[in-house]
Formats: C-alpha cells, structure tokens, sequence
C-alpha cells in the first residue's frame, strides 16, 4: 500500500509543483517525481523572475489573468511570502506592429487599465528607455513579476506540508495505462495512482509518445542575460518597469526584460532561440554573440546598458507549440492521464492556475476556467 497514491505526477518545475500542491489541497494522495534535483536549472522554470501581465494580444489570456492574479496572491497568504513585485509594464513597438496593436486592442476591450504614452511622456517616467517618434508605448500599472524559483519552491513546500510524497532524482523509465489506472516505474519501484498527471516540460515529446500521443512540440534552446551597469539604481524594480520590445521588424525577435531582483542584475533577452535536436545535446554554456546581438537593441532603446557588462548568462529551453497556445488537458485515449505542455516561453505567470486546471481535469473531467485554447484535439488528425 506504501506505493498506491491517488495521483501521481511527472515532473516538479511551475507546473507540476502546482498541480501536487492544488490536488493535495484537495485531499488527494499524491506523489510527485522529478528527474533532477528540485529546481534544477536543465528546463524552463528555474530562476530569479518571470514577468507577469494582463498585456497580452489574446482576449482570453486577459481574461484568464483575472482569474490567475487571485491565486497568487492567495498562495502568497498561505506561504508567508512575497511572490509578485508589481513594477508596472510597458509594451513599445512601430505604430504597424500587429502583435502590439492586438495587445492594445485585447487590453482595451476587456477592460484593463491601461495608458498609452507618447514618447516624451514615456522618457519623463521612465529615463532609461528611449523609443521612437513612429512608436506606440502601452502602460499598464499590474504588470510585474513573479519571483520563479520561491513559487515553484512554495508550491512544493505546501504540497508537501499538506501530505504530498516528492521525490526527486527519480527517473521514470515506464509508464503502463490501464483502463482506469496507471503504474508509473522508477528504476525497480513500481507506483500507482488513479491518475496521472505529465508536467515534464521539454521532455514531453518523448514521453507522450510513449504513451501513444504524437504532438508537434519544438523545443527552443534560449538565453537570459543579466546586465551589470555600475549604476544599477535606474534597473532595480522600485525605479524600472517590465518590458516587451515589439521591434521584430528590426532584431531577429521580439525582445523582453525585468529589473534586478535581489542583486539579479537587469534582464534582457530574445523571445525565442534556436531549435535543439536532442536534449541530451543541448549546451547550456551561454554564448557570447547572443549578448552581442544585444548591443545594438540596447544602444537604441536601453542606451545605460550598451556597454554594460553581463552579470550572468543562462539557458533557458521553450517548449513551443506551433500556434503558442498550451496544452492543458486530458489525454485522447486516456482521460485519467492529463497533460500540461507546450508552454511557449510565456506560461510560468499562469503556472498556478495551470496547476488548478490540471488538478481540475484530473478530479472532475474538466475546469471552470476557461481552456478553450488549450485542447489537444487541435493537433489530432
């Protein structure tokens, strides 16, 4: 009896910490088996901070925002501890943008506050950034971020208060589905549970597959970068907001950036990287020309960080579906089997909420919250 649980989930980064921690809440038996070591540094989750935002270009990741700022701010209570740091946000782009315009636009229409600055007003708040008299500058005071490694630590330490089993340096090297039951085998120890629950971020491909699912999911190798100005005064979060740089028409991706967290030096990074073949091949040793491909970003726009030098380097992989909407549903073939995947690069400020919905879907067959976007069935011939 020692290894029957109710649940049993694969993979302990911001999705599946939160799945254990949202189904434990719920009074279910629930193991959760991790690879690495916790809060490894191989996936997507590990780090200072991730931005947080209502700005998005789709109503329905507005709208499901409004559900997700609740959340955290209720785990924040539960843990004693401060996850989001409000910053305020801003957008900034050529007026003909078409991501940036549909950011406004889905802004707008559900309501949100919001500011659209000129250029000088936008200089007059915020003196770090320099812009462009074509571009527009959307403002939104709720945007911060949240600080990635204590939340995923937060969710696992209240999962594990609440009961939860977690083990990590667990591989699994088999997974058999009965008709209303899985058996999970690590190493020699075999596992069960009523359901099962894949949150294993880049290795998902893989896995599914061996569960019968092929997805199209692409796995991006991409790389943060944290700059060292010798006045870091203007880059800290009491002084600097959060930002997205729509200027893909210019850079090779669109650009992103959060403000020193705790000595973290100011971020700047691509939206995206270059896609890896094999896991087991990917290089995590940062590369020079990614922060060279930087400079003339940051001469332009960001102009006390052109010569700054990098405090730190690090990859960090995307999971990407073709569209860059996730997967958060349950198996085709086995509805006691369901799957968070695909995050896109932009899932870690919803990784609450997505540990609900799957613990949702997992109990009840469904979430009251809203998935239309996330279905499997999209990918199925």
């Amino acid at each position: 009896m020692a290894n029957l649980f109710d649940a049993i989930v694969i993979g302990a980064g911001a999705m599946g910490s939160a799945a254990a921690y949202y189904l434990s809440r719920r009074g279910q038996r629930v193991l959760l088996l991790e690879q690495f070591e916790l809060d490894h540094r191989k996936g997507s989750s590990y780090g200072y901070s991730r931005i947080i935002r209502y700005s998005y270009d789709h109503p329905e990741y507005v709208e499901l925002m409004k559900d997700t700022f609740p959340l955290w701010f209720a785990l924040e209570e539960e843990l004693g501890e401060k996850l989001y740091f409000k910053t305020g946000g801003i957008d900034f782009g050529p007026a003909d943008d078409e991501r940036l315009r549909a950011t406004i636009n889905a802004v707008r229409s559900s309501s949100i506050n919001h500011e659209l600055l000129d250029e000088d007003e936008a200089i007059q708040r915020f003196p770090q950034f320099r812009f462009g008299e074509v571009f527009r500058i959307l403002y939104q005071p709720d945007s911060g971020y949240i600080a990635a490694s204590k939340a995923v630590r937060g969710h696992l330490a209240l999962a594990r208060k609440l009961g939860a089993v977690i083990a990590e340096n667990s591989t699994v090297t088999d997974i058999k589905i009965q008709t209303d039951s899985v058996e999970v085998v690590v190493e020699r120890e075999r596992f069960c549970a009523a359901n099962l629950i894949i949150t294993v971020g880049s290795w998902a491909k893989s896995i599914l597959r061996e569960t019968g699912l092929e997805l199209p999911l692409t796995v991006l190798r991409c790389q943060l970068n944290f700059m060292a100005p010798a006045n870091m005064t203007l880059y800290e979060s009491e002084r600097c907001p959060v930002w997205i740089a729509h200027v893909s028409n210019r850079f090779p991706e669109t650009l992103y950036g959060i403000p020193s967290h705790e000595g973290s030096g100011f971020k700047a990074a691509f939206h995206g990287g270059a896609a890896g073949r094999r896991l087991s091949e990917i290089d995590y040793s940062p590369d020079a020309s990614n922060i060279e491909a930087l400079r003339p970003f940051l001469r332009a726009h960001i102009p006390g960080l052109a010569r700054a030098p990098t405090r730190e380097s690090r990859i960090c992989l995307y999971t990407q579906t073709p569209d860059e909407h996730f997967i958060v549903d349950a198996h085709p073939g086995h509805k006691h089997v369901v799957i968070g995947a695909g995050f896109s690069g932009h899932g870690f400020k919803f990784s609450t909420m997505v540990g609900k919905m799957l613990a949702d879907i997992a109990l009840n067959g469904k979430t009251p919250h809203n998935d239309r976007l996330f279905k499997v069935s999209r990918f199925l011939n």
